[in-house]
């Protein structure tokens, strides 16, 4: 028996000895590459009295679940873990079925279609906080649903962030808005949501990826793998820049003498803080000039999520899923993010 069957069966011999009801995972018990994910049997969860057990249908596979799975930058760790994650199922986006409600939970009842963010997604089960997770619209899959909850979250934040609060009627009216990463996850979202506010958006991707910006409504579309999208040529009134690497310099020389630049993401950077030290250089030099340089974080609330919901069902924004894998073959599915070819989301299902 080779070193992996071993592994295997021992395993099977602890799933079996598992009390009470179990379920289908995908699990790691350190950090690293996909390959340190593997299929297991783990206790379903126990749900708070806050707190909501979904029957998961669909889950969404995110860069941040990337960077928690492999414990980069090393600073992610002080939160989730040292040697291996606190929460050893990986996945933060859902959509499925309510199957237990906690004590003080009054927005969902047993049998509802929810979609939202939960704790260990990529498995059978998984709790979710009440205050996380909004109705599924009727008009869309749950494979649909579950890319939505952080990525587009993301995206409303980073608007809001550059001054355009989309709930509004057309409150970009006139704004010229660029986005970074414009084919990702995030990225598709920013470029619709910022079209339904009345922007005139341009969308930086590569090459591969710039027909995918057309149908999202983007009104220019630069291939940044042959042009300098930032040498001062157009400037913009909001950038958002999505998991991008140019320097806050490049990033200032594109934008109107007023104009605000939202950073968020990013893979480059030291091993220990990643991309933050350009982030954190940028809002220190904010206070002392005229354009504004932020960051922010994505976060998933009730409220956002519902209007998410609403624009869903209107078809004003379109969930873009470049691929689904089911729930065995998460390991393929973080290597094809990981690859960088990812045209907006990519949905596990079960």
């Amino acid at each position: 028996m080779t070193t992996g069957q071993q592994a295997k069966e021992s395993r099977r011999h602890k799933d079996r000895a598992l009390p009470g009801p179990t379920m289908r995972a995908i699990v790691q018990d350190g950090y690293g590459s996909a390959d340190v994910l593997h299929e297991a049997r783990v206790p379903r969860p126990v749900i708070a009295e806050n707190e909501v057990l979904v029957k998961v249908q669909a889950a969404g596979l995110d860069r941040g679940t990337w960077h928690i799975a492999t414990g980069l930058p090393y600073a992610l760790r002080l939160v989730y873990g040292f040697k291996a994650p606190r929460q050893p199922v990986p996945g933060l986006d859902l959509a499925g079925t309510v199957e237990a409600v906690g004590a003080k939970v009054t927005r969902f009842a047993v049998g509802d279609q929810v979609f939202g963010s939960g704790r260990g997604t990529f498995a059978e089960y998984a709790a979710a906080r009440e205050n996380q997770l909004a109705h599924k619209p009727a008009n869309i899959t749950f494979e649909q649903a579950a890319v939505v909850p952080v990525s587009a979250c993301t995206a409303l934040i980073a608007l809001r962030a550059g001054g355009i609060e989309p709930s509004q009627d057309h409150p970009a009216q006139g704004l010229r808005v660029m986005v970074t990463g414009a084919s990702g996850g995030v990225g598709s979202y920013v470029v619709q949501l910022a079209k339904a506010a009345g922007a005139e958006v341009t969308g930086v991707a590569s090459a591969a990826k710039v027909p995918m910006l057309r149908t999202l409504g983007a009104d220019h579309v630069i291939d940044y793998t042959t042009q300098d999208f930032l040498d001062g040529t157009e400037q913009y009134d909001v950038i958002i820049d999505i998991a991008g690497n140019p320097s806050v310099t490049r990033l200032r020389r594109s934008l109107t003498p007023s104009g605000t630049a939202v950073i968020t993401g990013g893979e480059e950077g030291g091993s220990w803080t990643g991309s933050m030290d350009r982030q954190l250089r940028a809002v220190a030099l904010s206070p002392f000039i005229r354009q504004r340089l932020t960051m922010i974080v994505g976060t998933q609330n009730a409220p956002d999520l519902e209007y998410l919901a609403g624009l869903l069902e209107a078809g004003t924004i379109t969930p873009v899923i470049d691929r689904t894998y089911p729930l065995a073959q998460v390991p393929d599915a973080m290597r094809y993010l990981d690859s960088g070819k990812v045209r907006g989301k990519v949905a596990i299902t079960l």
